[in-house]
């Protein structure tokens, strides 16, 4: 397969070394996320907080594309969106824990996510390109992956150094600014390898005018917007891990320290889901979705129990579902849309699921504080309704 080196890299080292920069962005952010939930309680937050907050950061970094994906498309400028974006994640992070008061350590943990919605129309653009030569669901999968190796190394050595440091959390996230450094200077040396990866695409993308964003989002094919129904559902009903923490800590199932081991093996989880359903989309199509809406129902029946080997599989299951929304729902969007959209497209989506994500949130930290089957019955409903949009959604992406 022609793999197109002449363009600086080739298709799959592209797609390797951004995957090494985001395995460095995960240790960041997915290590100081690892103990949102027991951080935030230390501070005075009960669960319906935590669930609020956790739930509106992952809104902030979804939401938020709306007006980034479209920027980006406009101005052009996809690499400095996502150095501008890894830039204020990795500077959060270590600010985290030195504050010492509940608002403040909120307003970080948004500022974080808003990191990501700077970043990710630009850099999930960037890998589309890239993707045209490897075959969507396996370089948006291998991505994932390695991102994931990040996220399962990055609440391991948070968990060993809350031990070192006696849970102090100060410089538990301080020293996470050292691959926080690395993420900025591989950022560096890529785009200096590969200024304009869109030379990848086997189909040149036309100029992009500037327009204003309504054209943009006329512009978008109904098959987008089904799509964007289809994961709104499933997000509408998914537990953030925030919440599942929490219960983990509140009710004596674990310590602290045990909180990002668990994390870590969802996000190995995570990563083995990414693979395995992004080789799936290539071979049989969006059939492979039908995955996300059973494990999002899983995750509260497993998960808000009283016995620790429940609670891990439900952590681990969470950390599947979460493997397919970031791998293979994201390949969708790239073949639903033009190189000359997709940056604007990936922010319409992402500010759909955000709002999802935003209620999803709010919604299982309320149900859980008030009673918890009635979170698994709420969840379970959700979840049927999303399933009962899939064949609409396979029609639409054929």
């Amino acid at each position: 397969m022609n793999t197109r080196p002449a363009v600086g890299l080739s298709a799959w080292r592209f797609v390797t070394t951004f995957g090494v920069i985001s395995l460095l962005a995960d240790i960041v952010y997915e290590g100081a996320r690892s103990i949102t939930g027991p951080l935030l309680a230390s501070l005075g937050a009960t669960a319906v907080v935590v669930g609020v907050v956790t739930g509106v950061g992952e809104a902030a970094a979804l939401l938020l594309r709306v007006v980034s994906g479209p920027l980006t498309d406009r101005t052009g400028r996809f690499w400095t969106w996502a150095i501008a974006g890894y830039f204020l994640t990795v500077i959060t992070v270590p600010l985290l824990g030195v504050v010492g008061v509940l608002w403040a350590a909120a307003a970080l943990v948004i500022a974080e996510r808003v990191g990501k919605a700077v970043r990710s129309p630009a850099k999930d653009t960037l890998l589309s390109h890239a993707t045209a030569v490897t075959g969507r669901g396996r370089g948006f999968a291998v991505h994932e992956a390695m991102d994931q190796i990040g996220a399962f190394a990055g609440p391991l050595a948070v968990a060993a150094m809350l031990v070192v440091f006696g849970g102090d959390y100060g410089p538990t996230l301080g020293l996470l600014a050292i691959p926080g450094i690395g993420v900025l200077v591989l950022l560096g040396w890529l785009r200096a390898r590969v200024p304009e990866p869109a030379r990848y695409e086997t189909v040149s993308a036309p100029e992009v005018k500037p327009v204003v964003v309504q054209s943009f989002l006329r512009s978008l094919p109904r098959s987008f917007w089904a799509y964007s129904s289809f994961s709104a559902a499933t997000m509408v009903g998914f537990t953030t891990f925030g919440v599942l923490s929490f219960h983990q800590v509140s009710e004596g199932i674990v310590a602290v320290a045990v909180v990002p081991v668990i994390y870590a093996a969802a996000m190995a989880a995570d990563a083995v889901a990414a693979l395995v359903t992004g080789w799936a989309y290539d071979r049989i199509g969006a059939v492979v979705l039908g995955a996300l809406p059973v494990l999002a129902a899983l995750v509260p029946v497993l998960a808000f129990t009283d016995r620790i080997a429940l609670v891990v599989a439900g952590a681990v299951v969470w950390g599947a579902a979460v493997g397919i929304q970031e791998s293979t729902l994201r390949a969708v969007v790239a073949d639903l849309v033009e190189p000359a959209r997709r940056a604007t497209a990936y922010g319409v989506y992402a500010a759909v699921i955000g709002v999802a994500a935003a209620v999803g949130g709010a919604l299982t930290g309320f149900l859980y504080s008030v009673s918890v089957m009635l979170l698994i019955a709420v969840v379970l409903t959700v979840q049927v309704a999303a399933m009962a949009t899939l064949p609409l959604v396979r029609r639409q992406t054929r």
